[in-house]
């Protein structure tokens, strides 16, 4: 779970890092000055993975690089196919847990004696 959403946020910050290259043209500095903290904080935020702090604080810069689909209208699209994936790697993560919970709950497989 953790390395799903580290990827889906480091990924986020290089995507935010060029929106804010197409920002530049037309913007004005506070604009931009606002979407480089976006993107450092996302890419911090990849760190707070190993706790619950760092899914909260990922699901709301999700809701803000959707968000800043007003300045780059490109992000409206990038936004949603980064929401997507980061629930994807929110659910997938819960179920590959459960299994390596179960699994390493079971214990080391036992030999066939059948032989």
């Amino acid at each position: 779970m953790r390395v799903l959403g580290s990827a889906v946020l480091a990924m986020e910050s290089f995507v935010m890092g060029f929106a804010l290259l197409l920002a530049m043209d037309h913007h004005s500095a506070w604009v931009i000055a606002l979407g480089g903290v976006l993107a450092i904080l996302i890419l911090l935020t990849a760190g707070l993975m190993k706790k619950m702090t760092g899914w909260y604080l990922g699901t709301l810069w999700q809701i803000c690089l959707v968000g800043y689909g007003v300045v780059v209208p490109a992000m409206y699209f990038l936004g949603a196919l980064f929401a997507v994936l980061w629930a994807s790697a929110y659910l997938i993560g819960r179920k590959g847990e459960a299994i390596r919970a179960r699994l390493l709950a079971e214990g080391p497989p036992k030999p066939n004696s059948s032989l």
